[in-house]
């Protein structure tokens, strides 16, 4: 029950603090634009009338008016200290080991090792140098001294990940592949290329292969037409008529024998 009474009151402080945030702003600026229009006679002063002993003061108003105003612009100076120590107070009262505070500034504090922005190697140095980093980093202001810390002995524990897998490393990792790509890509090409090249070969092949078995064809016809003529041939060939009775001509000899003649239509054939 005494903790449930104590954040009631800490909720109505928070509002009252923020209601009279807002009321000090208007009051200010509203006090700032009626003595402006006032000095500017387009708005009547404040009319108020002193008498301090014997003195009188006819013209009290316009300075009450002006002290007013000045003072509520002087507090104005103020309210961003008060939202500072608010802000401070209530992150000191709602604060807890958040695990995604302490994995946000772990992964800030790795990624800035892996760029090697921290240089230092021993241990204490290494975890002051990444707690300063992490202190004076703009999107970390508002986390604890103790979430820092333990971010930044993450970090140093990781080091040595964080200089295997550095930007450099992965660069020039990156810069390997793409070549072995482009070199990949090259080769593909050229056997793309000799696949044409090997198609195109073996097209023209079988053409000539084709064109060579109908000469061989035609010239097979030829030999058979002239097989079929070379008796008409031996029987117009005067020259055997001519031997003496009684003796065999060679049947191989002279240039119009049967063979002969057929060399030289194979010959000319060919």
């Amino acid at each position: 029950m005494p903790q449930q009474l104590r954040d009631i009151a800490i909720v109505i402080r928070m509002v009252l603090q923020r209601l009279a945030f807002a009321l000090i702003v208007a009051a200010a600026l509203g006090l700032l634009g009626y003595t402006a229009a006032a000095a500017m006679n387009y708005a009547p002063w404040l009319t108020l009338s002193l008498t301090f002993g014997e003195a009188s003061y006819p013209q009290a108003g316009m300075m009450v008016q002006i002290g007013l105003t000045a003072l509520a612009v002087l507090l104005c100076f103020f309210l961003p200290s008060n939202a500072r120590i608010m802000a401070l107070e209530n992150s000191h009262r709602q604060f807890f080991m958040n695990q995604k505070d302490v994995a946000r500034a772990y992964a800030l504090a790795h990624r800035k090792d892996r760029e090697e922005t921290f240089q230092m190697k021993g241990e204490f140095d290494s975890i002051r140098e990444r707690i300063a980093f992490l202190r004076d980093h703009p999107d970390l202001a508002d986390l604890e001294p103790s979430i820092l810390e333990l971010a930044s002995q993450m970090s140093h524990v990781s080091h040595e990940l964080a200089e295997t897998y550095s930007d450099r490393n992965l660069t020039r990792a990156r810069d390997f592949l793409i070549a072995r790509q482009q070199e990949i890509d090259l080769f593909n090409q050229r056997i793309d290329r000799a696949k044409a090249m090997a198609v195109d070969i073996r097209r023209w092949t079988e053409q000539v292969e084709m064109e060579e078995s109908i000469a061989k064809a035609q010239l097979e016809r030829l030999r058979d037409e002239l097989h079929g003529l070379l008796p008409e041939l031996s029987a117009d060939d005067p020259e055997p008529m001519a031997n003496a009775p009684g003796e065999d001509a060679p049947a191989t000899s002279g240039p119009n024998s049967p063979e002969n003649t057929v060399t030289y239509w194979d010959r000319a054939a060919e």
